[in-house]
């Protein structure tokens, strides 16, 4: 098996020209190194697996604002998990 080393401005003019593979993995290469800027960069540009990586992240971190702002960039699952964040019981609010 080859492993080939794929450098990332390569893979940005890849992505640039509609590989969403070529996509997915620059958003993977930007979560690993907490580049949350070229995150939001890739979802803007239509990235779902950035959206997923960003919404994985803001669930984390309960950040109910960065899920609004991701599912109104286009990545609904954002907006699935913010309303279940909103819905789920508030720890005072126990029957």
């Amino acid at each position: 098996m080859t492993n080939t080393n794929i450098d990332r401005e390569t893979l940005r003019e890849l992505a640039d020209e509609g590989n969403e593979t070529a996509s997915d993995r620059l958003a993977d290469l930007a979560d690993a190194a907490d580049d949350l800027g070229e995150l939001s960069e890739l979802l803007d540009e239509g990235s779902m697996r950035a959206g997923f990586l960003l919404t994985r992240r803001a669930v984390a971190s309960g950040d109910l604002r960065e899920l609004q702002r991701i599912s109104d960039a286009g990545y609904d699952e954002a907006g699935n998990e913010l309303d279940r964040l909103l819905k789920a019981p508030a720890d005072g609010d126990r029957d």
